[in-house]
């Protein structure tokens, strides 16, 4: 019998988790640990409120979660409840795919100032996520920045330019709805470092802008290339620029009834947060792209702002006794392998790259290199070991049974047309699950 302990009920766990019974059929037993009470990572706290569709993919977890041979763990801290080098004495294998829960740094002056937030943050506290649910971003000045070019700043650009009404169906917790209905912004910047062609947005994203009923895009098109260059262009990022060249063809006259603008500022580099307590405005460096890469031209300009959410990537968790690479935030790995007995997945390996469906030939892949490791087993106790370690330490350890409740719960307390009003609180979650 095989012992796999994965770290991680996001898509990159259950994936793996997936791979591992197709790799073993009954021969395995696969215990998936979360520092939550609740599943699905990115999933739950990640995928934009108003992408349900998107989120149907925990379905598909939620079958390999029922197996008799996967067992979610959640509220166990790797690191703090237990560490890494304990599982590794319970599991023949300890899979980390932690994801990258955490902002990259923008490294500028002034980003510690009020009003000032990565993506991971401002996701999470619009998404319910409990470390972010206390955020209170002030919505009062009319002018916010978004920082990035890929899906991510679309989201929050979209989120704060939606009306209440365009929240119907979707998840949005309670605590954001109730202040973005307080919105006073009539400006959102995009801000980027490149142009047209170097953008990370996909076709879908960038379309739904155009259905948004109080605000409307913005392109200059003195900032887009000649249109015979876009058939160098990979398929879904000509489409995308196709989206941007709609935008630029807006008349005027349309902005003059639309409340919100969502402006794109390419060839825009940020170099300082301005404001002496709380942001007051960015100052940001005119660039030009040459072989891919943004060069300063030292021509410098102000953007007054009331808000400032960096979308500017992501790193992995640190863990104690693991080894972590500070450049990349990730762990350093070769393809999985970080030591012996130890293995990573999805982002944790990779950096924050990809796509949710990405995550499963990821999954796939270490599993194979698990196999060819670790054989039929070492003999471990795997979970009945663990069992006994948490009983010592008195966990409060949540299964999926207790999830089931607790999602139940989420369901009954829904607000007219949402799915779900999610616990945006720990000790709300262990409450609710019952027993």
């Amino acid at each position: 019998m095989r012992h796999i302990a994965i770290i991680g009920s996001g898509p990159a766990g259950y994936y793996t988790a997936e791979a591992a019974q197709k790799q073993w059929g009954d021969d395995v037993r696969v215990d998936i640990f979360d520092m939550l009470p609740v599943p699905y990572g990115l999933i739950r706290t990640g995928v934009a409120p108003d992408h349900q569709s998107i989120k149907g993919v925990s379905r598909r977890y939620e079958a390999t979660a029922l197996s008799e041979n996967v067992r979610f763990v959640g509220n166990v801290m790797i690191g703090k409840d237990v560490s890494v080098a304990e599982l590794q004495n319970l599991y023949d294998a300890v899979v980390l795919a932690t994801g990258a829960p955490h902002d990259r740094k923008l490294d500028l002056p002034g980003e510690n100032l009020a009003n000032v937030y990565g993506s991971a943050a401002f996701v999470g506290w619009y998404n319910g996520h409990p470390m972010f649910a206390d955020l209170d971003p002030d919505l009062s000045g009319q002018t916010a920045v978004v920082i990035g070019m890929g899906n991510v700043a679309l989201d929050v650009a979209r989120i704060l330019a939606k009306t209440s009404e365009e929240f119907a169906g979707s998840d949005i917790v309670a605590h954001a709805l109730n202040i973005l209905q307080t919105s006073k912004l009539r400006r959102i910047v995009v801000l980027g470092r490149r142009g047209p062609h170097q953008i990370m947005m996909t076709p879908k994203e960038l379309g739904e802008l155009m259905h948004l009923s109080r605000a409307a895009p913005r392109v200059d098109p003195a900032d887009l290339p000649e249109e015979g260059e876009d058939a160098l262009l990979e398929p879904g990022l000509r489409k995308s620029v196709n989206h941007l060249r709609s935008f630029a063809a807006i008349p005027e006259s349309h902005y003059a009834d639309t409340p919100i603008e969502i402006e794109f500022d390419f060839f825009a580099s940020p170099r300082a947060i301005l404001g002496t307590d709380k942001v007051e405005g960015i100052e940001v460096e005119r660039t030009v792209v040459e072989a891919g890469r943004a060069i300063g031209t030292g021509e410098t300009y102000t953007i007054p702002a009331s808000l400032v959410v960096a979308c500017i990537g992501y790193q992995t968790s640190r863990i104690p006794g693991v080894p972590f690479d500070e450049r990349a935030g990730r762990f350093p790995n070769d393809e999985g392998r970080i030591l012996p007995g130890l293995y990573c997945v999805g982002w944790a390996r990779r950096g924050p790259s990809g796509t949710i469906g990405t995550n499963r030939p990821d999954g796939f892949g270490v599993v194979a290199k698990i196999a060819e490791d670790i054989g039929s087993g070492a003999g471990k106790r795997g979970r009945s070991g663990f069992d006994e370690l948490a009983e010592a330490r008195a966990l409060k350890v949540v299964t999926f049974r207790d999830w089931k409740r607790i999602e139940a719960e989420e369901e009954a307390r829904a607000r007219d047309g949402a799915p779900r009003e999610k616990f945006v609180d720990v000790d709300a979650m262990i409450k609710a699950r019952g027993q």
